[in-house]
């Protein structure tokens, strides 16, 4: 083997949060595969679920240090480029397709440059999350239905706010410690995808998930700036290609997931609620505008006015 094609061989270790039943992981798996074929098995791309090469932080830090070479990763880059919080702007995304107009769009090309030039993290696709809905065990219709409304929501400021503006009192808590505080009313409800709620039990001690879809967001397939720098720019090219095939296999999967989940939850007893979601927006707005760095102000209230 000549030394020039040796020096092209790469292997990339591919890091996630995720178990080897969760969609991305099977969207990982395929881009491996995706990789190794357009590459020729020049490069290949090891997987490691289930945070077994760190959590995302440490990936994130490893990548920069140069000891891991990619992960899913999504809102927490906002620690090094503040645009990354406009991923999960609650509110801001009235649908997927909205979503997708922004993600991939020139608003999500600036998110882009910001991360590849601040956290040396290159994006190289995006996956859709299932939106945050709010599940109680009564229905919810419009904001004023939540005068007082103790509810959980995980420790980001953003969501704290946009909460406290629809008069709910929003309590910060652990997702381990969600299912005995709803057992025990101590919390009323709590606001998750629908994947987490049926993962987290939380249909056993809750039966209406009232549809405010309050958080869409997306996720991004990413590169270390230092492993994208030892590929050659064939390769660099194949992973382009292979990330793109990736995208539309992952959201095939997305969809049907949702669907499924719905059916599967339904079957369980839960009972599904249409809000005014207009009315959740227009009561969040400001409070979210307000909310996110001085900095990003001019584009989230370009988001909300697309």
């Amino acid at each position: 083997m000549s030394s020039a094609s040796f020096a092209q061989e790469v292997t990339l270790k591919l890091g996630h949060l995720a178990n080897e039943d969760n969609i991305w992981h099977k969207a990982v798996t395929k881009f491996a595969e995706e990789v190794n074929t357009l590459t020729k098995g020049r490069v290949a791309v090891e997987i490691y679920p289930n945070e077994s090469l760190g959590k995302e932080i440490d990936l994130i830090n490893g990548m920069q240090l140069g000891t891991a070479d990619m992960t899913i990763t999504g809102e927490s880059l906002q620690n090094w480029a503040p645009t990354a919080a406009l991923l999960a702007l609650p509110y801001a995304y009235k649908s997927l397709e909205h979503m997708d107009e922004v993600a991939s769009g020139e608003i999500g090309k600036q998110i882009e440059a910001e991360i590849i030039e601040k956290a040396d993290i290159r994006p190289l696709t995006y996956f859709a999350r299932g939106p945050r809905n709010l599940s109680a065990n009564r229905e919810i219709t419009t904001p004023a239905d939540l005068n007082g409304f103790k509810l959980r929501v995980p420790n980001v400021p953003l969501f704290v706010a946009a909460w406290q503006a629809l008069g709910a009192n929003p309590t910060p808590m652990a997702f381990s410690e969600v299912f005995t505080s709803l057992q025990n009313g101590t919390i009323e409800g709590q606001e998750n995808p629908l994947a987490l709620f049926k993962s987290g039990g939380f249909y056993e001690v809750q039966k209406v998930v009232n549809r405010t879809e309050h958080v869409r967001s997306w996720i991004y397939l990413a590169i270390s700036e230092r492993s994208w720098g030892r590929l050659s720019e064939e390769d660099q090219a194949a992973l382009m290609e292979a990330a793109e095939r990736t995208q539309t296999y992952e959201r095939e999967l997305f969809l049907a997931d949702e669907e499924a989940l719905v059916a599967d939850l339904e079957g369980r007893g839960v009972t599904f609620h249409d809000v005014d979601q207009a009315a959740f927006a227009e009561a969040a707005r400001d409070a979210v505008i307000g909310a996110v760095a001085e900095e990003i102000r001019p584009l989230a209230e370009q988001i909300f006015n697309k």
